[in-house]
């Protein structure tokens, strides 16, 4: 479904990204790890259109979407959540999510409820009715994590980017989430995650991409990725012991 091929980018005197290679293929949840400042969010910033590479190409469902802007790469099905939570603070959350079931509303030939499937994706992500009319600036982190997951998913994407959704959550709502993001694969959406917790990678990974100093130091399996030498003496100091137990 998605192929970077050689994608490098520098901010300044900083390479973020060089010469990355990966894919990712359809219906599976695919995750991206690494060490802080290792290139995981401006990836999936080039992937969603946000930045451009300085080389390299990006494909999607076979089409190069290497040049083409956010709104274009979201309607062809590719849409990304933010590490720090994005919303309109003066706006509901049902009018947060309004905005993405309007964008979306131009891909159907006929009309669709737009108020109804707004309220349904927020339930859907566990946003609590009596909170469906308050300000998004009056919500907490976890409230506005939940918002934007139902903008994203009032997109309607093929393929979700999913940048630390899991930052700030208790245990409880940790497990409540990794469910969630199964629920929504299993419904026919690829998922890319970034994200820092090997137990949540472990668990819900049919394959892993790790970055190091913006390069890909190693693709594969969570179970290869985690006894991978390198991987254990740049990012996991230890070796992982899931599988073993």
């Amino acid at each position: 479904m998605l192929k970077c091929t050689e994608v490098s980018k520098r901010f300044g005197g900083l390479q973020a990204l060089k010469k990355v290679d990966f894919t990712v293929n359809s219906n599976e949840i695919a995750g991206l790890v690494g060490p802080n400042g290792s290139g995981k969010s401006t990836l999936l910033n080039l992937i969603s259109g946000v930045y451009k590479p300085d080389s390299g190409q990006i494909f999607f469902l076979d089409e190069d979407i290497t040049k083409l802007p956010p709104y274009k790469i979201c309607a062809k099905g590719i849409t990304k959540t933010s590490q720090t939570v994005q919303s309109f603070p003066e706006m509901t959350a049902i009018e947060n999510v309004l905005t993405s079931v309007l964008f979306n509303e131009k891909k159907f030939a006929g009309k669709i409820d737009a108020l109804p499937k707004a309220q349904e994706l927020l339930g859907f992500v566990g946003l609590s009715k009596e909170k469906f009319d308050v300000p998004a600036k009056n919500l907490n982190v976890v409230e506005l994590r939940r918002v934007q997951l139902a903008k994203a998913l009032a997109t309607s994407p093929k393929l979700l980017l999913l940048d630390e959704l899991l930052t700030g959550l208790t245990p409880t709502e940790c497990d409540e989430a990794i469910e969630l993001i199964k629920l929504i694969n299993k419904q026919g959406v690829t998922i890319l995650i970034v994200e820092h917790v090997m137990r949540v990678i472990m668990g819900l990974c049919d394959h892993v991409i790790v970055l190091h100093h913006g390069e890909k130091i190693c693709e594969g399996t969570p179970k290869q990725v985690v006894n991978d030498e390198n991987v254990v003496k740049v990012y996991l100091g230890k070796r992982f012991t899931l599988y073993e137990e």
